[in-house]
């Protein structure tokens, strides 16, 4: 039998590039997870268009069902999807309901996307 030198093992991980920011914990990439479920839909996807372009980024949900060409029933539960995912908040006025954008939610996927996640806008 050969004698053979062993080498001492490494680190795990040390043949790789070092993380050096931050990740996502669990919890953070479960909340992001439900952030792009709620985006992966044309129709929300349009809806959050509609209300970004919108005077104040505000629109009414009886504004968004005809460019939408769904039914309000049908809006409404789009709508709340996003509203559960963190893009929109509802006021009531009289019997309409308006749908305002949350600031900063669209720039945390974005933040994620690019690489430039900061601790803030993580949670």
């Amino acid at each position: 039998m050969t004698n053979v030198e062993l080498l001492p093992l490494t680190v795990a991980g040390s043949c790789c590039t070092p993380i050096t920011t931050e990740t996502l914990s669990v919890q953070e990439a479960e909340s992001m997870a439900v952030a792009f479920k709620a985006l992966a839909d044309p129709t929300r996807l349009r809806l959050i268009s509609i209300v970004a372009a919108s005077a104040g980024e505000e629109a009414c949900v009886c504004d968004l069902t005809d460019p939408i060409g769904l039914s309000q029933p049908t809006v409404s539960h789009h709508l709340k999807i996003l509203m559960d995912a963190g893009y929109l908040t509802r006021s009531k006025r009289g019997t309409w309901a308006y749908y305002k954008l949350v600031p900063g939610a669209l720039e945390r996927v974005s933040h994620l996307l690019t690489g430039a996640l900061p601790a803030a806008a993580a949670r």
